[in-house]
C-alpha cells in the first residue's frame, strides 16, 4: 500500500510531491496534459500587487520557502528553473511615484519596495517618469520544471500518464484504490480540472483564462521585468514573455485573436522597438471567489484531500500550501483558516 496518490502534476502537484519525497512517503501520480496553466504561466514570484501597491496574501511567509524549494528542484532535476529577476514598475505619472513612496513606508511593504526611482535609460521604452523596483523577485521557468519533473517521476516509476477515471476509483474506510493501486490517502491537485471532480466539484473554483505572447525583440535589450499595462519578462535569445490577459467566460485552452490584439495594443503603449510574435499560448488559472487557495480534507471522506486554487501566484503559494497540507494530514497541525476548505462546508451540504 502506498502512502499517497496525487492527481495532477502542475505547480500544486509538484509542490506536494516534493514534500512527500522529503518526508520519505511513497506515492504515485496520475496526470494528463489537459490542464495547461502551469505550463504556460509567466512564472513570476512577486510579493507585491503592482496595480494597487499592496502586499500579496502571506507573501513574506511564502517567499521564505521559495528559494530553497526551487534550488532543491534544480539540483534534483539537473535543470535551471529559478532566475533572479528584478521587477520594475513603470510609472505613468508623478502621482504614481508619490503613491509608490507612500506604499514603501507601510510595514511589510518597506521590505519589498525600493525608494530609489530608476530613470529610464532604455531607448526602446517610453517611460519618462521612470520605474520603481520591487526587491526579492524572480521567475521560475514553469514549462522546463513541469517537463523535467514529469520525466523524473516516469523514470522512477511514479507517474501514470492518463486522465483520472473516477469510475475506476473507490474509497474504503482506511484506504483508496485506483485501478489496482492502493494508497492510504489521495490528494487532488488537478487545477481547473477540479470542476469535473465529483468529490470536490462543489468548491467555488471559477477559473480565469490567461493568454501570453512570446516576442522576439533584438533591439529591446532589457534585463528587468517591466510591468506596465502588461509585463515583459526577459528570456533567452532576445525573446520576451508578454502578458497577461484575464478572461472569465472563455474556459478553453485555445489562444484567441482578440486577446492577442489586446496584449499587442497594451505593449505598444510603451515598447518603441520592432518585434515579432513567435508564440501565443493560453491556459485556465485555478482562481477562487475569495482569492485564497483551496486546501484541506473532504467533509465526509477522511482520506480525500484537495490542493488547488493557487490562481496566478502558484510559484509563490505552492511550497507554502503544500507544507501546510502535509503538516495538517501527518502532524495534526491546523491549516491556515483562510485557505482551509472548511470555509465552504455549508456549500457542500447545500449541493
Amino acid at each position: 500500500m502506498l502512502d499517497y496518490i496525487v492527481v495532477g502534476l502542475g505547480l500544486a502537484g509538484i509542490s506536494f510531491c516534493e514534500v512527500l519525497e522529503s518526508e520519505g512517503k511513497s506515492f504515485t501520480v496520475i496526470a494528463d496534459d489537459s490542464q495547461r496553466a502551469s505550463l504556460v504561466a509567466g512564472g513570476l514570484y512577486n510579493p507585491v500587487i503592482l496595480k494597487r501597491f499592496t502586499l500579496a496574501w502571506k507573501a513574506k511567509q511564502q517567499l521564505e520557502l521559495v528559494k530553497p524549494f526551487y534550488q532543491n528542484l534544480e539540483e534534483k532535476l539537473g535543470v535551471k528553473v529559478d532566475y533572479d529577476l528584478p521587477v520594475w514598475r513603470k510609472f505613468a505619472s508623478v502621482e504614481e511615484q508619490n503613491l509608490w513612496f507612500e506604499a514603501a513606508d507601510r510595514p511589510g511593504l518597506d521590505y519589498f519596495l525600493s525608494t530609489n526611482i530608476h530613470p529610464n535609460t532604455n531607448p526602446a521604452i517610453n517611460a519618462s517618469h521612470g520605474f520603481g523596483e520591487v526587491k526579492h523577485t524572480g521567475r521560475v521557468d514553469t514549462h522546463a520544471m513541469v517537463s523535467a519533473y514529469k520525466t523524473y517521476l516516469e523514470q522512477a516509476g511514479k507517474c501514470i500518464k492518463e486522465s483520472f477515471d473516477y469510475e475506476a476509483f473507490s474509497i474504503e474506510e482506511d484506504s483508496v484504490t485506483y485501478k489496482g493501486t492502493v494508497a492510504k490517502k489521495i490528494v487532488f491537485a488537478c487545477g481547473y480540472g477540479l470542476k469535473q471532480d465529483p468529490y470536490f466539484g462543489y468548491l467555488p473554483l471559477n477559473g480565469t483564462k490567461g493568454e501570453l505572447l512570446v516576442i522576439h525583440a533584438p533591439n529591446y535589450q532589457e534585463q528587468h521585468v517591466i510591468k506596465s499595462s502588461v509585463f515583459t519578462i526577459p528570456m533567452e535569445n532576445d525573446r520576451y514573455l508578454v502578458g497577461a490577459t484575464y478572461k472569465w467566460k472563455d474556459k478553453t485552452n485555445e489562444p484567441t485573436e482578440a486577446s492577442k490584439n489586446e496584449l499587442l495594443e497594451k505593449l505598444r503603449t510603451f515598447l518603441q522597438c520592432d518585434f515579432e510574435v513567435v508564440d501565443h499560448v493560453a491556459g485556465i488559472r485555478p482562481t477562487v471567489v475569495d482569492r485564497r487557495p483551496l486546501v484541506g480534507r473532504h467533509p465526509e471522506h477522511q482520506n480525500l484531500y484537495v490542493l488547488n486554487g493557487f490562481g496566478s501566484r502558484g510559484v509563490l503559494i505552492g511550497p507554502y500550501a503544500s507544507r501546510q497540507l502535509f503538516d495538517y494530514i501527518e502532524n495534526d497541525m491546523e491549516l491556515d483558516p483562510e485557505m482551509d476548505i472548511q470555509r465552504f462546508t455549508k456549500k457542500y451540504y447545500a449541493v
